[in-house]
């Protein structure tokens, strides 16, 4: 059974982050809520941690899978930003967003795209999101907690909605730390992904934010 923690939206208790950074080292899964979906997530480099989160989603290896940075600074760490990428990510972030991005050689291959060696990445607009992302010091993984379909963060729109009560019923035998902020997060709250991987950034799904996405991409 998971471990609840109950978070301040704003003001996260740090007492709390650190024990849910404790056990995300220690490798657990955890439920959690971002800007966009509730999330299921992992440290990055917690190798057991992120095939435990590709079981509970059914996701196959050629699926990739996207994680959270806290800062601009720190995506240039785990993906090539040329300076076109850049200037669109700087006026967009933090927010929800998903880049599509060439990877480093510091993301592990369980979590790219092994054809195209290229990751999505997010700079989430959340402050429970940041509050682990600084204590924990490691990106984030992030996929959609809605278990549908393959549809994974980088791919469509889940089509069912459920409560943030019910996402925890059914997780909560799954996951290892449970996160509640007190704010619900369904799942047409999905972010834009734009990828800034050829020489022209092209959005290829159209979520929160899309509008101002559309204004910095052309």
């Amino acid at each position: 059974m998971a471990t609840f923690y109950n978070l301040h939206s704003h003001n996260p208790q740090s007492r709390s982050i650190e024990q849910i950074v404790s056990q995300l080292r220690s490798g657990a899964v955890m439920l959690y809520p971002s800007d966009t979906v509730y999330a299921i997530g992992c440290d990055l480099n917690a190798k057991s941690a992120v095939e435990r989160v590709r079981q509970i989603k059914q996701l196959s290896n050629d699926k990739p899978l996207t994680f959270l940075c806290p800062s601009l600074s720190q995506v240039a760490t785990y993906a090539v930003v040329s300076d076109s990428a850049y200037r669109i990510m700087k006026h967009l972030i933090p927010g929800p967003y998903t880049f599509l991005l060439p990877a480093t050689k510091l993301v592990p291959r369980l979590v790219l795209n092994p054809k195209r060696k290229t990751t999505g990445i997010r700079v989430p607009d959340n402050q429970v999101c940041l509050a682990l992302l600084q204590e924990l010091e490691n990106p984030i993984i992030s996929t959609s907690a809605h278990l549908t379909t393959e549809d994974e963060e980088i791919n469509s729109v889940a089509e069912i909605n459920f409560s943030r009560f019910e996402l925890f019923d059914r997780l909560e035998k799954l996951v290892d730390v449970i996160i509640d902020n007190g704010l619900e997060t369904t799942g047409d709250r999905v972010s834009t992904i734009i990828d800034l991987t050829g020489n022209t950034p092209e959005i290829t799904r159209r979520g929160l934010g899309w509008e101002q996405a559309v204004v910095w991409a052309s």
